[in-house]
């Protein structure tokens, strides 16, 4: 057997377990958010030097690559001003009550 060969099947191996190990991590995290409530997380896995929308929840194949989880759940957050009823029966637009 070669000498070269041998390296170079480590190396293989290495990146095709790296790879493994990436989308376990990704099905765990997945797994962890689905318990807590969120029904449809979308958990991804892309480059580290990738730019990618969402939250970096973790990071695998020894840092090389992000995981990261967008909510998408979530109700769409609005810019309309916030109406707040106040005890003293005022409703202020910004959400301030006055004490």
């Amino acid at each position: 057997m070669n000498a070269w060969l041998i390296p170079l099947l480590c190396l293989l191996a290495g990146s095709a377990h790296a790879a493994d190990n990436c989308e376990a991590l990704r099905s765990g995290i997945e797994a962890r958010i689905r318990a807590g409530g969120i029904a449809n997380p979308l958990v991804t896995v892309v480059d580290t030097g990738q730019s990618a929308p969402g939250q970096v929840v973790g990071s695998c194949a020894m840092g090389s690559k992000k995981i990261v989880y967008v909510q998408g759940d979530a109700p769409p957050r609005s810019s309309a001003p916030i109406l707040t009823e106040c005890r003293d029966g005022s409703m202020p637009v910004d959400g301030r009550c006055p004490r």
